[in-house]
């Protein structure tokens, strides 16, 4: 298999519409060629590119902000000579300064499949800025390593944010490039936009199921750690909203959740009472484990870790928003005052007034089905299903692969 970048590289045809064009690049630090090489690396050393600037998101170009929601300024690479700007710093969206720099921006981001998840909203803001500009938008595209599936809530008018950029699924099923597609036919985008596409990607297959078994994992952020932290994603990234643990300050974040003062066996017997089905395609182990920094640190933990992974694992059974949201009701059924969810003090990516955990779900309906003592499984079945029917019809035209 070929990534868009690793075909842009090998095939001078694919080049030849940036003659004479100043280039950019938007990456981080899974922005790597099959050697490793960083795409800004690679693309510098290409005789017949100019690069003229580069674009960090969140956690950097190289990958120099280790915890969340913490900010990297604009920076001169000490290599290449060449303005990096930074897309979560000062501005999250790039200014006419920064777009005054390029001609074509070649967009080289390993997404992790989740709407969550900024870098797709970084890739908006871009293809907004660009069709201002007049500037033409390339996607050097890559895997999904959470494969085709779909769940969740679709985001609610109102709810938009950098970690909601449109009204998408939870786990939406989308490359980057396909998901590019779909903003500019969405948002009505007068922009040139092209997709470098991969050769050889076989979402559908396993035992990848959007990650080649031959691909080294690189961190795309810093706790995004595995294959089985991307497939977990979609469901784990709920615990930023919520009191309990999501792992930071483990070795395994976003693959387990817990707390000091909950019971992790009770919890997953609840689980299992309450709606076995949305268990199925993994293996819930309960663990102890102590944060070395973020939430609960240095306190023993008791909790559970999610293994979508090894002989047990079932692509299209696996449920991981689902899943995360039977473990907050589990929780609260055993605890009913728990205080579950963090207050609006916290500013969850500089929103205010909103409760993370709604902010994330981009609705309060995940959080209001959990606080309900009459809400059963079904009752969020209902809610979630013509949301998710509704999208596997609305993305159709934009498959690529």
């Amino acid at each position: 298999m070929k990534l868009g970048i690793e075909r842009l590289l090998a095939d001078p045809k694919l080049r030849e519409p940036l003659a004479g064009k100043r280039v950019a690049l938007v990456a981080h630090p899974a922005s790597v060629t099959r050697d490793l090489t960083h795409s800004l690396d690679a693309l510098s050393v290409c005789g017949d590119l100019r690069v003229t600037s580069a674009f960090g998101p969140q956690h950097g170009l190289r990958g120099d902000k280790q915890d969340n929601m913490i900010e990297s300024p604009d920076f001169i690479d000490p290599e290449h000579e060449i303005p990096v700007f930074s897309l979560y710093g000062e501005v999250r969206r790039p200014t006419g300064q920064s777009m005054s720099t390029f001609d074509t921006v070649l967009i080289d981001l390993q997404d992790v499949g989740c709407r969550i998840y900024t870098f797709i909203t970084t890739l908006l803001y871009m293809l907004e800025a660009a069709a201002e500009h007049k500037k033409s938008v390339w996607v050097l595209d890559r895997p999904n390593p959470a494969g085709r599936p779909i769940e969740g809530l679709t985001l609610r008018q109102g709810y938009e944010s950098f970690v909601g950029a449109g009204p998408i699924p939870m786990r939406h099923g989308l490359t980057l490039g396909e998901l590019g597609k779909w903003f500019v036919d969405h948002f009505k985008l007068d922009v040139d936009y092209r997709v470098i596409e991969m050769e050889g990607y076989r979402p559908d297959e396993g035992p990848g199921f959007g990650w080649p078994s031959d691909r080294i994992w690189v961190n795309p952020s810093p706790n995004a750690a595995n294959l089985n932290m991307a497939r977990c994603y979609a469901g784990t990234v709920m615990l930023e909203g919520a009191t309990l643990s999501e792992g930071r300050g483990t070795t395994r974040p976003l693959e387990l959740f817990g707390a000091p003062d909950i019971e992790a066996r009770a919890v997953i017997r609840i689980m299992r009472e309450m709606a076995p089905q949305w268990l199925e395609g993994c293996i819930l182990r309960d663990i102890w484990f102590e944060p070395t920094f973020h939430k609960h640190v240095h306190q023993l933990c008791s909790g559970v870790h999610i293994h979508a992974e090894g002989d047990s694992y079932d692509h299209e059974r696996f449920k991981p928003w689902r899943l995360q949201a039977l473990a907050f009701k589990a929780i609260r059924k055993l605890f009913p005052e728990y205080p579950i969810w963090r207050g609006k003090d916290f500013a969850y990516e500089y929103t205010k007034d909103v409760l993370a955990i709604d902010v994330i779900n981009g609705s309060p309906l995940l959080r209001e089905w959990v606080d309900d003592d009459n809400a059963e499984p079904g009752d969020l079945d209902k809610l979630t299903e013509s949301d998710e029917a509704a999208w596997a019809e609305d993305r159709k035209p934009y498959l690529i692969y």
